[in-house]
C-alpha cells in the first residue's frame, strides 16, 4: 500500500483541515508507505505573491509536522523540489483530453464566467494532479467528495496511457480512493451551511491551529447557534446546521459519534455546551500550536526536512518517469 496526498500551501491550517484530512494522514503513517507533498506548483495556477508562497510553504510544512507527520515515517516534500511532477504532467498532456478537463467541476467554479481570463494552468492542473499520484505508482489516494472527480480523471488518463503505449504492460497503477468514514466535514462557525475556509473574510468563522486558548474560547462562545436546547438523538439536529456542526466538531475531537455527544448534552442549552466544546478544543490544539510556533521560527530545519523528503521522492519517481519517456518513444 502506497498512499500519496497533497495540500496547497495557502497559509495557516484550520480545524477543518486538521479534522478533515491531516489527522487521517497521521494515522495512515502506520498503515503503509506514505508520501505527503506541498502542492506549490498548483498554487501558481491562481494569482499569488511570490514571497508569500515561499513563506506559506515553510509554514505549512511546520504545521504538518506539528500535527504529527513524522518525517522518518513518511516522505514529506514540496513539488518544486521533484521536477518529475511537471515533467510527467507534460508527458500526460498528450493523453488527457480537452473534453475531460472541460467537465471538471472545480475548473467551472474557479474560472467562473471569466474563462477566457483564467490561466492555462488552472485548466490543466488536474493533469498535474494525475501526475502527482501516477508518478509514484500510488495504490491509494485520500480524497474528499470534492476531489473524487479528479481521481477519476487520473485513472482515466492512466488507463488510456496503458492501453495506447503499454504494449501489454501497465506503465501506471490505477489508484484507488480512500474516503475515511471518520473524515469530519467541518463547517463555518458563522454559517453552518458553508465549509470552514481560510478564504472567509471573517476570522471568527474558523478555528486556526495557531489560535491561543482565549481566542478559541471567544470564537466558540460567539459561534452562531439557535435558541433551542440540544436534542437527545441525532435526528433532532435536522434543519439545525449550526448545532449539527458544533456537535460534530465535539464528536470528531473526542473520537466518538454524534449520538454519544447528544447522550451527554441532550436537553442542555448552548450555554453549557459551548464552554465544554471550547475546553476540549484547547486541550487538543494547544500541543499542536506550541510545537508549530517552535518549528516555524527555524527555517533551516524546515528546509532540511523538505530536502530530505524530496531526495527520497526523486528516487521513487525516476523509474516511472524513465518508463514513460521510453513508452512514448522519446530519445534521451
Amino acid at each position: 500500500m502506497r498512499v500519496v496526498s497533497g495540500i496547497q500551501p495557502t497559509g495557516n491550517l484550520h480545524l477543518g483541515n486538521y479534522l478533515g484530512a491531516i489527522r487521517n494522514w497521521v494515522k495512515m503513517q502506520d498503515e503503509g508507505e506514505c508520501l505527503f507533498f506541498l502542492a506549490d506548483l498548483h498554487a501558481i495556477s491562481q494569482p499569488h505573491v511570490p514571497a508569500e508562497l515561499t513563506a506559506n510553504t515553510r509554514e505549512m510544512a511546520a504545521a504538518l509536522i506539528a500535527c504529527g507527520i513524522d518525517t522518518d515515517k513518511s516522505i514529506l516534500f514540496n513539488q518544486t523540489q521533484v521536477p518529475a511532477h511537471s515533467q510527467l504532467q507534460w508527458l500526460l498532456n498528450g493523453t488527457a483530453r480537452m473534453g475531460w478537463l472541460n467537465r471538471m467541476t472545480q475548473w467551472k467554479d474557479k474560472a467562473g464566467k471569466n474563462r477566457e481570463g483564467a490561466s492555462v494552468a488552472l485548466f490543466t492542473y488536474p493533469v498535474l494532479q494525475a501526475a502527482d499520484v501516477l508518478l509514484y505508482q500510488a495504490t491509494h489516494v485520500p480524497v474528499g467528495e470534492d476531489q473524487k472527480q479528479h481521481l477519476e480523471l487520473a485513472r482515466d488518463i492512466a488507463q488510456k496511457f496503458n492501453n495506447d503505449f503499454g504494449d501489454g504492460d501497465d506503465i501506471f497503477t490505477l489508484p484507488e480512493p480512500i474516503i475515511p468514514p471518520e473524515a469530519a466535514r467541518i463547517m463555518s462557525l458563522r454559517d453552518g451551511t458553508a465549509k470552514m475556509s481560510k478564504s472567509d473574510p471573517s476570522d471568527m468563522s474558523r478555528i486556526n491551529l495557531t489560535d491561543d486558548a482565549d481566542t478559541i474560547m471567544q470564537k466558540v462562545r460567539k459561534a452562531k447557534t439557535d435558541p433551542e436546547p440540544l436534542p437527545s438523538a441525532k435526528e433532532g439536529l435536522a434543519g439545525r446546521a449550526e448545532a449539527e456542526n458544533l456537535v460534530g466538531i465535539y464528536a470528531a475531537l473526542e473520537g466518538s459519534n454524534v449520538d454519544s455527544v447528544l447522550q451527554q448534552f441532550g436537553g442542555q442549552g448552548f450555554g453549557a455546551f459551548k464552554p465544554a466544546l471550547g475546553e476540549l478544543l484547547v486541550s487538543k490544539l494547544a500541543p499542536i500550536a506550541e510545537r508549530f510556533n517552535a518549528l516555524r521560527s527555524d527555517s533551516a530545519a524546515i528546509d532540511a526536512a523538505l530536502q530530505k523528503g524530496a531526495e527520497k521522492a526523486r528516487a521513487l519517481a525516476q523509474p516511472t518517469l524513465d518508463r514513460t519517456y521510453q513508452a512514448l518513444g522519446l530519445l534521451r
